[in-house]
């Protein structure tokens, strides 16, 4: 398994809406080959940041399976005009489970 973290800003007065169109591109992710789940972090100290978890079964399910999908134009579509830039996007792995 894989995890994209994609940082993302938010224009300021926009959170629900984003919050709202991330809601409604859950069932695009959860029917996208290889993906396992998502989750989005709200930052408690800056309210217009947040951090979209992916996990996937392997990168080119994300980088390019779901990049070259309608799905991603939709999810796009949904959550772009809220975004005050480009989000950053990194993929990691599991280096240790603590407990």
């Amino acid at each position: 398994m894989i995890f994209e973290i994609a940082q993302i800003e938010v224009k300021p007065g926009k959170e629900a809406e984003f919050e709202q169109g991330v809601a409604k591109a859950a069932p695009l992710f959860k029917g996208s080959k290889g993906c396992h789940g998502m989750r989005l972090l709200k930052s408690i100290e800056q309210p217009t940041h947040y951090s979209l978890v992916v996990t996937w079964e392997t990168l080119e399910d994300h980088t390019v399976h779901f990049r070259n999908s309608d799905a991603f134009q939709q999810w796009r579509a949904l959550v772009s005009d809220c975004f005050a830039a480009p989000p950053n996007v990194g993929h990691v792995t599991e280096a240790l489970i603590g407990f």
